[in-house]
């Protein structure tokens, strides 16, 4: 059966509109949370503590700013947008202590709740709005007019009201212009981490890079192996996502089109579909989470040695100057916050 796809006149903003809502974390979805209710008029505080490199940011982008706890006091919806491995210990120490009865604790992603990271008191309201884009996304999409896709989630024990609230805030982001999936915190997580990591991060780095390390070591131009193996890419996704794989296939050429056919295949097979089923049991059965929690109370080391890597990889070098001829391609700071990435 198909799911049910709310829209603009499914939620209502006043919902909100008598509430402060305080948003924990100005990242990369934190911000975008933060200024598109900012802009429709509601009521938006920011939390973070004290040596923060976003506070200043985000003063500058309009907002109070309070340590977390603070914020958490003022506000009546407190959504936790900090990285995943931080928000147990944010939780802990300044959201729990002052979550009284009757406030709602939002976040965009269910990892922290699915797994038992954090175990929310009862009285309170526990709701997801989680985007389908990067925050950066999320926020060029709504000041165009646009939106992307939303998922809601309504965790067990909360009021009926939640439900309301989860649909107002996925409205006050620009989610119902696109269309608000409602979904369960499991759900969401497991198919999350399954899409970055076996699709849309790791899989698709992993192939440009493997593209572009074949026709190298072939002796081809390494400026020819980018255009064909990374620049390209994204003229291909934005086809499929105006028009799915087969209206893609339609708008390129036919030999293209037979090369996809013949030799797809070739490359993503029975053999990668059982390492991707491999890839999900991971998720299901919490192993993923314990490694990731594992790697990241250590100190992050390998995160940290796969970072370095990626970066001194040969694409890196040959893509930054290409894309400097490029004036159209906008440039991007990745070495600040992300809250000023735009």
């Amino acid at each position: 059966m198909p799911a049910k796809v709310y829209t603009n006149k499914d939620a209502n903003i006043r919902v909100l509109k008598s509430k402060t809502l305080a948003i924990i974390g100005y990242g990369s979805q934190g911000h975008a949370h933060a200024q598109n209710l900012k802009d429709i008029g509601l009521n938006v505080i920011i939390g973070l503590y004290p040596k923060s490199k976003s506070v200043a940011v985000a003063k500058k982008q309009g907002f109070k700013v309070f340590d977390t706890a603070e914020a958490v006091k003022k506000a009546d919806v407190i959504m936790l947008a900090v990285p995943d491995m931080k928000q147990p210990e944010v939780y802990e120490k300044d959201i729990l202590p002052n979550l009284e009865k009757g406030k709602t604790l939002a976040f965009t992603h269910g990892l922290a709740i699915h797994y038992g990271l954090i175990v929310p008191p009862k009285g309170v309201d526990v709701i997801m709005v989680a985007p389908k884009g990067p925050g950066h996304v999320v926020r060029s999409q709504f000041v165009e007019g646009k939106g992307v896709p939303a998922l809601i989630a309504v965790f067990k024990g909360s009021s009926k009201n939640a439900k309301s609230v989860a649909l107002a805030w996925a409205k006050g982001v620009g989610g119902t212009r696109a269309g608000v999936v409602q979904t369960s915190f499991k759900e969401e997580c497991e198919t999350d981490l399954f899409g970055e990591q076996a699709v849309l991060c790791g899989g698709a780095s992993a192939l440009v890079q493997a593209g572009f390390e074949t026709l190298v070591e072939a002796g081809y131009q390494p400026e020819m192996a980018y255009f064909e193996c990374l620049h390209e890419l994204k003229l291909i996704v934005d086809l499929m996502v105006e028009s799915g794989v087969s209206g893609m296939r339609f708008s390129i050429s036919e030999t293209a089109e037979w090369g996809d056919y013949v030799s797809g295949p070739r490359v993503i097979n029975a053999g990668s579909k059982k390492a991707m089923g491999a890839i999900l049991k991971d998720i299901q059965s919490g192993k993923f989470t314990k490694q990731w929690v594992k790697e990241y109370k250590a100190g992050l080391p390998k995160y940290k040695q796969y970072q370095k890597e990626g970066v001194a990889h040969p694409i890196e070098k040959v893509g930054a100057r290409l894309r400097s001829l490029m004036p159209w391609v906008k440039k991007r700071n990745i070495k600040g916050t992300q809250a000023s990435y735009n």
